[in-house]
């Protein structure tokens, strides 16, 4: 590590979360490289599949949440009162900045800004003040100015943030933001010219991707054994914009097309969503469950046998009908990583992890006949599958390696 240590605050909407392992790549890659990491979240999550991590670092003792406010004033002022004794020596002049009813009227006087800041004071200064998400960024500036949290202002956008969240809020949501800030990384090229088109200045505009330990995940080139089944499978949350609705219909228009391939082909989706029984509807009506298989959540060690065993992941991913959008999704890295030939859409940042013809296919989104020609394409020529999981693997390593990501991190954050 080069520089001294440096002290992060991460401002996060939930912690932790199953389907953010790009927040948690960071803050433990940081980690390891010797800085110290501080997560605070509106809402600490109760998970029942902790992920390995977060108890390896032991992040949640290193979480901090506001402390729930009592609807009833009289409850409110009395609880308050204890509360102000005990955090109040932490950090005597930031708490009474807290409780300034002639700055902050009537925030501070029904002492909702001392309960949503108390457990951070004497918690800084730090050098850097993270937020993953806009909204997210929102309560970043709110720390900084109450005095809680010190340091340079950072938010990455990932995509739900700037399409789903500004077709509510309106596209001058995050004006104020864009003033406040020192900087903002964008996890795409894709979500950097959104944000140019929003008004951000573009000399706090820097692309920076989510990444992935290329170490964790070892290369094996895929080929097809004599007697086995070709094994596709899909790792996500079942929700819309993932469109795992036209990974099933390219694979039954296939199986249609072509019935000597119905049992040479397996397709595993593992994950589970609100989605769930209108997936299991699609199978059935399509009469495919001989071939899909819907897996549910699966454990980490589950995971890694399922892609080692697998030899083409499909990621369809599409835009929803709520606007919203994926950023570049991890399993699509991690899959790459580990050598699978990929088939995904032209989506978002996708085009940017994915060369299309080179490590992967592309085709547009929701096209059905698009994703069956290019799946026969990767069933009819086997031999092809190690040379796209090579160069999948050395894309991945080169530009979305999070060890490379993170050091370029602490540069971005001095």
């Amino acid at each position: 590590m080069s520089g001294k240590p440096m002290k992060f605050a991460f401002v996060v909407g939930q912690f932790p979360v199953m389907s953010e392992t790009f927040i948690l790549n960071q803050i433990t890659g940081l980690i390891d490289r010797g800085h110290q990491v501080d997560i605070y979240t509106p809402q600490r999550r109760a998970t029942s599949v902790m992920q390995t991590d977060v108890e390896k670092y032991d992040l949640l003792a290193h979480t901090y949440n506001p402390i729930p406010m009592p609807l009833n004033p009289l409850i409110r002022a009395v609880h308050g009162l204890q509360m102000i004794s005990t955090h109040f020596p932490r950090d005597p002049k930031t708490a009474f900045n807290l409780l300034n009813v002639i700055k902050y009227g009537g925030r501070a006087a029904s002492l909702w800004q001392f309960y949503t800041a108390a457990p951070l004071l004497g918690r800084g200064p730090y050098d850097a003040i993270h937020c993953h998400f806009g909204p997210s960024g929102f309560k970043g500036a709110l720390l900084r100015e109450l005095g809680v949290l010190q340091g340079k202002l950072i938010t990455t956008f990932h995509g739900s943030d700037i399409t789903t969240y500004l077709k509510e809020k309106g596209d001058r949501a995050y004006d104020s933001l864009f003033q406040e800030g020192d900087l903002f990384l964008p996890i795409s090229e894709h979500w950097k010219q959104q944000l140019l088109k929003l008004g951000c200045d573009k000399d706090k505009i820097v692309v920076h991707h989510m990444g992935i330990d290329c170490d964790k995940f070892s290369f094996a080139p895929r080929f097809l054994k004599e007697g086995d089944p070709i094994r596709l499978v899909t790792l996500c949350r079942l929700v819309e914009k993932k469109g795992v609705e036209y990974g099933i219909r390219a694979v039954a228009k296939l199986i249609n097309a072509y019935p000597h391939l119905k049992p040479q082909l397996e397709y595993n989706i593992a994950g589970d969503g609100p989605l769930k029984a209108n997936l299991e509807e699609l199978i059935q009506e399509l009469e495919v469950g001989d071939t899909v298989k819907l897996l549910g959540w699966q454990q980490q060690q589950d995971l890694i046998e399922l892609l080692d065993r697998s030899h083409i992941l499909l990621a369809p991913s599409v835009t929803s009908h709520d606007g919203n959008q994926e950023g570049i999704p991890v399993a699509l890295m991690e899959a790459m990583a580990r050598g699978l030939p990929v088939l995904s859409s032209l989506h978002s940042g996708i085009p940017e992890l994915i060369e299309n013809g080179k490590s992967g296919f592309l085709v547009p989104e929701r096209d059905v006949d698009g994703l069956a020609a290019k799946l026969d394409h990767l069933i009819q020529h086997p031999k092809t599958w190690p040379a796209l999981g090579k160069a999948g693997r050395t894309q991945v390593e080169q530009h979305f390696n999070i060890k490379t990501l993170n050091a370029r991190l602490v540069e971005l954050s001095r």
